[in-house]
């Protein structure tokens, strides 16, 4: 197994088996995730750390193996001609190297073959502000941004700047004009390649991930300054993400930051993945869409009154991820288990399982054209 032609075999079987990730660590087989869950490819000899020694070798250059060597992990992207393109992390463990690919798909999947929230049509055509996109990792952060950047491409004339670690799907010009940047390959940090974008006439940002307070006030800055900034978080629901933002900087500047992210926030997605019924998986929302009450309970320091407003705001197009998984669940698409599992308050969740009135219209919980497993979600 010490042959990169051979480690192609197992990135074919990744591709015909319909997984998302692929998991190569001594002394192991091959493991896959295949709805949600690891499957060892057993058939296969464990790998020593010789062969995956070699693999790395293989599909790295020579300034990505320095960058490992220096700092004992490494974010790239691994492209297969005819095959597929894969996000890979390498990282130490127990002395040997640790490899683990996700398949990107190498075309972008709109916002209706994933059945995202149709709002997410009227968010990327805003002319400016800031919009974020949260979720655990895996939940599909990327994929997300990805499906509503392509519609902006289809739909508008925009000049355009990413910033990803690393880049994952790639943009063909069609309407916009599309600059993607590569941490690392192409920019130092996020909070530079964001200063020097502004610098670049853009009229979108994306911000593949907010990590510190210099990244976080300067995109803040941007949305002020007219620019429309898409950005991720690690976040699970809108009220943390508000949180999180806010608690980044000294207590000296939070009012004056408050005051700055209620008048530019438009909205927050926060996304989870679920097992479907009968295979494959499918993503629940909540959003939380910036209108007078919003904003002034960010201003006011009122955080937890964010959920009530989600949970009455059904006419404006915003809901909470317990409406949304109840929903699901209500549709057949997702079972009770799976859904209490990924609750924050299952008592609250039980409620709205129990109620006879429908949680959310039937469009908000719209199966995916796609097949959620072809996608990085």
């Amino acid at each position: 197994m010490s042959k990169l032609n051979g480690f192609r075999q197992i990135l074919e079987l990744v591709v015909s088996q319909g997984a998302t990730d692929l998991h190569v660590k001594v002394p192991s087989s091959p493991v896959l995730r295949i709805d949600s869950v690891l499957v060892p490819q057993e058939e296969w000899p464990p790998f020593t750390a010789k062969d995956i020694e070699g693999i790395f070798e293989e599909i790295t250059t020579e300034e990505q193996r320095e960058v490992f060597n220096k700092e004992q992990e490494l974010d790239f992207a691994y492209s297969v001609p005819g095959l597929a393109r894969f996000r890979v992390n390498v990282l130490q463990q127990r002395g040997t190297m640790s490899l683990a690919f996700r398949q990107v798909p190498s075309s972008v999947p709109s916002i209706d073959e994933l059945g995202l929230p149709q709002v997410c049509k009227t968010l990327i055509l805003k002319p400016r502000g800031l919009v974020l996109v949260t979720g655990s990792a895996g939940s599909g952060k990327s994929t997300t941004l990805a499906a509503m950047l392509n519609y902006l491409n289809e739909n508008e004339t925009r000049s355009v700047i990413t910033i990803e670690d690393p880049i994952e799907y790639l943009f063909q010009d069609k309407k916009c004009l599309i600059r993607q940047r590569d941490l690392r390959d192409d920019t130092k940090s996020f909070a530079t390649a964001l200063v020097h974008a502004l610098r670049h006439d853009p009229d979108v940002i994306v911000i593949g991930e907010i990590r510190d307070l210099e990244t976080i006030s300067t995109a803040i800055t941007a949305a002020e300054t007219g620019h429309l900034v898409l950005a991720t978080l690690h976040t699970v629901d809108a009220a943390q993400s508000i949180d999180r933002i806010i608690d980044v900087f000294p207590p000296a500047q939070q009012r004056q930051m408050r005051l700055q992210l209620s008048q530019v926030i438009e909205a927050v997605l926060s996304q989870t993945l679920l097992p479907r019924i009968g295979g494959g998986r499918v993503a629940a929302f909540e959003v939380m869409l910036a209108n007078s009450v919003i904003r002034r309970l960010i201003r006011e320091e009122k955080i937890h009154e964010i959920w009530p407003s989600l949970e009455m705001g059904k006419l404006e197009g915003m809901h909470t991820l317990d409406q949304a998984l109840a929903a699901l669940v209500k549709s057949g698409i997702v079972s009770k288990e799976e859904a209490m599992m990924k609750t924050s308050s299952p008592v609250k969740l039980t409620k709205l399982l129990q109620a006879d009135v429908d949680t959310l219209t039937p469009a908000a919980v719209a199966e995916p054209v796609l097949d959620i497993l072809s996608s990085p979600f």
